[in-house]
C-alpha cells in the first residue's frame, strides 16, 4: 500500500464546524482524497480498479450508487471497475480486502481505495437510529435510544461485575487520555485542537442513565464523523508503475476476516471472539506472534472496546486488560502503543473511511512519515496490525503490515 492521504475528520472537537454551515458531501469527500492520492501515483492512467467503502449513504444522505462518483474524482477514470462495498463500521477493511484480493487476482496492478462517510446531516438521536442498522433492527424496538452505546455499555455492565468498576473506570479514562493527546499531534484528527488541561479527569465523569447510558459516558464514545481517506493497493509491477519504491510502501503481510451470527447476543459480553479470531489467522497467515508488533489500530468505538481489544490480540489476559492500559502500555511510549493518531474516539470515526485510515496511519508510522504522531518503530518488531469492527463485534477485519 502507497500514497495515502486523509481528509480532515470534520465534525464537533473542530473549530471550524457548524452544523449552521454547508460543509463538503460525500463526492467532495471523494475528490478530495482520491486526487491527492492520484497525485502522488502518477495519474488517473495508472489505476486500473476502484473500490469505494461507505456503510449508509443511502440513509445519511439519499444518496446511493457511490462507485459512479470516481469518473467524478477524476476523468481518468471514467469507465474503470469500480465497486462499493459495505460492512457497517467494518466497511473501510472490507474495501481494503476487495482492493488486496483484486491484487492477488491479477485482474488489477493498482487499485484506488476509498472510504467515505458524511454522517452530520441529522441530530444525533436520529443518527443513532440509522446506525442501529449495523446490528440485527428487530432488537432495536427494545434496545436503547443510542442503541450501539446501549449495547456497549451492557458489556461494560457484564465487565464491572466480573472485574471490578473502579479500575476499569480508571482504564477507559485512561484510554480516553491517550486518545486526546495522540489526536492532538495529528493535524487531520477531531480532537486535533482538544484544549482540555485533564483529559482523564474529565473521562471519570460519572455515566447519567437518565440521559444517555447505565455505563458509559459521552467521553467514552467515538464522535459523529464526516470524512474521507483514500490509499493505493498495488502489485511488485504497479509499484514501479507509480513509480515508488518498495522501502516507501507498506507490504500486507497477512489479513482475517471473520463474519458473526448478527442475530446473536455475545456468548460472553466480556470477550470480543469475532476480533479474536480474526486477529488469529491475521497472525497466522503473516507468520508472526503479536509479540513482533510494534503498533495498533484498533477499533475503540468505545473506550471498553479499546480494553477489550487489547484482550482479544492477546496482549493481556482476560480480566487483565485495565491493568494493561494502566500499567501505560498502549500509550504512544508504551510498549505497544495503540492508536498512534487518536483511533475512533480521538481521530474520529466516519464509519466507511475507518479502516482506510487505520491503514494510513500505519503506512505513515512503518515509512516514517507520521509527522509529530511518529513513534519508534524497533528493528525486531517492524509489524503494524490494525483491527476494523462491524456491528458489536460481527463483521471483523484484521491486517498485518510490514515496512516494504
Amino acid at each position: 500500500m502507497i500514497a495515502g492521504y486523509n481528509t480532515i475528520s470534520m465534525g464537533t472537537g473542530r473549530k471550524e464546524f457548524s452544523p449552521k454551515k454547508d460543509r463538503p458531501g460525500l463526492e467532495e469527500y471523494m475528490k478530495e482524497a482520491g486526487q491527492a492520492v492520484l497525485g502522488q501515483i502518477g495519474g488517473a492512467t495508472n489505476v486500473d480498479e476502484c473500490v469505494v467503502g461507505n456503510f449508509i449513504a443511502a440513509r445519511f444522505n439519499k444518496q446511493a450508487n457511490l462507485a459512479g462518483f470516481f469518473p467524478y474524482v477524476d476523468e481518468g477514470l471514467r469507465y474503470k471497475p469500480a465497486i462499493r462495498v459495505e460492512g457497517a463500521c467494518g466497511t473501510g477493511a472490507l474495501a481494503l480486502v476487495t482492493g488486496i484480493k483484486s491484487i492477488l487476482a491479477e485482474t488489477s496492478d493498482v487499485t484506488l481505495v476509498i472510504g467515505v462517510e458524511v454522517q452530520n446531516t441529522v441530530k444525533a438521536i436520529y443518527g443513532a437510529d440509522i446506525l442501529a442498522a449495523a446490528g440485527w433492527f428487530k432488537e432495536r424496538k427494545d434496545g436503547h435510544a443510542y442503541f450501539f452505546p446501549g449495547k456497549f455499555s451492557d458489556r461494560a455492565g457484564v465487565y464491572f461485575e466480573k472485574f471490578g468498576r473502579d479500575k476499569t473506570r480508571r482504564a477507559m479514562a485512561r484510554w480516553y487520555r491517550n486518545a486526546i493527546e495522540n489526536a492532538r499531534l495529528c493535524p487531520t484528527a477531531q480532537e486535533f485542537a482538544n484544549i482540555v488541561s485533564d483529559p482523564e479527569a474529565l473521562a471519570m465523569s460519572e455515566p447519567n442513565p437518565k440521559s444517555f447510558v447505565d455505563n458509559l459516558n459521552v467521553y467514552d464514545c467515538s464522535k459523529v464523523s464526516d470524512g474521507a481517506s483514500a490509499i493505493a493497493i498495488v502489485s511488485e509491477e504497479g509499484l514501479k508503475r507509480c513509480g515508488w519504491k518498495k522501502e516507501d510502501a507498506i507490504e500486507v503481510m497477512g489479513y482475517g476476516q471473520a463474519e458473526n451470527d448478527l442475530t446473536a447476543q455475545p456468548a460472553d459480553p466480556t470477550v470480543l471472539d469475532t476480533t479474536k479470531v480474526a486477529v488469529q489467522k491475521a497472525l497466522k497467515q503473516a507468520g508472526i506472534s503479536r509479540e513482533q508488533i510494534a503498533t495498533v489500530e484498533c477499533h475503540d468505538c468505545f473506550t471498553i472496546a479499546g480494553i477489550l481489544a487489547v484482550e482479544a490480540i492477546g496482549f493481556a489476559g482476560h480480566g487483565e486488560g485495565p491493568d494493561f492500559v494502566l500499567g501505560g502500555n498502549t500509550s504512544r511510549s508504551g510498549k505497544v502503543p495503540f492508536n498512534t493518531t487518536g483511533g475512533l474516539i480521538g481521530w474520529g470515526h466516519p464509519t466507511g473511511a475507518t479502516g482506510v485510515h487505520q491503514a494510513i496511519t500505519i503506512w505513515e508510522q512503518l515509512t516514517g512519515r507520521a509527522g509529530n504522531a511518529q513513534i519508534d518503530i524497533p528493528a525486531d518488531r517492524p509489524y503494524g496490525l490494525t483491527i476494523n469492527m462491524g456491528g458489536d463485534d460481527k463483521t471483523l477485519v484484521s491486517v498485518i503490515y510490514k515496512k516494504g
